[in-house]
Parts: structure tokens; C-alpha cells; sequence
């Protein structure tokens, strides 16, 4: 994680990796538990034993807008754009823009190349 734009009052929880270049706007949160509960089925409270953290990749360049939540289990690709106040329920794609609730493509990025297909 070098050379990355981390606003204020946001959360990055364990499980999140973060590539290079990356900007996070305001208040973003990451989710790391795809079934959070406060007790275990017998009513005993939960401890890190009780469940296992799921991993969120940011790849290098992309950027998240303020006030965006995402859940876990997800990559947001090479450059893509994720839009503010979006709730990230799926992977988002290399050099696309991504926006809304739940987030939905947009478009490609503007200029970007997939570099796998040319295009």
C-alpha cells in the first residue's frame, strides 16, 4: 500500500488488503463478516473463535467514493470507480465504474484498456 489517499473517518478492517495508488474518500466502511452475530446458536457470546474473517481486495489504482460501504468476500479491480454513498455487494470489475444500492455498473472508465483483451 504505497502512494494511497485515506479520508477521514473511515474503517478498514483486518482482511482488507489495499493495492497502490488507491484513494478512499470519506467514511467508507468495509465489512469483514458475512453473518454477524453477537451469540453462537447456544446463546453463549461469540468470540474470535466463532467465526472467520473474510477477505476484501482493493487492487491498485481504484478509487472508492465517500460515505461507500462494502461488504466482504469482494475484489475492486485495477482502477475501477466505485460511485459515493454505493453499497458494494459484488465484485467490480477492472476499469469499470460502478455506482448505487446495491452497485451496478455504469460504464467502462474512460480510456481504460483491459489489458488481458485489448479492449
Amino acid at each position: 500500500m504505497a502512494d494511497c489517499k485515506i479520508s477521514s473517518h473511515t474503517f478498514i478492517c483486518e482482511g482488507v488488503s489495499i493495492g497502490n495508488g488507491v484513494f478512499v474518500g470519506h467514511s467508507v466502511t468495509f465489512i469483514n463478516d458475512l453473518y454477524p452475530r453477537a451469540i453462537t446458536a447456544s446463546g453463549q457470546l461469540q468470540t474470535e473463535a466463532d467465526w472467520a474473517v473474510e477477505k476484501t481486495r482493493v487492487e491498485d489504482g481504484a478509487s472508492i467514493g465517500s460515505g461507500t460501504t462494502l461488504l466482504c468476500g469482494i475484489t475492486i479491480g485495477k482502477e475501477a470507480i466505485v460511485g459515493a454513498g454505493s453499497v458494494v455487494t459484488k465484485s467490480v470489475p477492472a476499469g469499470e465504474i460502478w455506482a448505487g444500492n446495491p452497485a451496478k455498473r455504469i460504464r467502462k472508465v474512460d480510456g481504460y484498456a483491459n489489458p488481458i483483451s485489448g479492449s
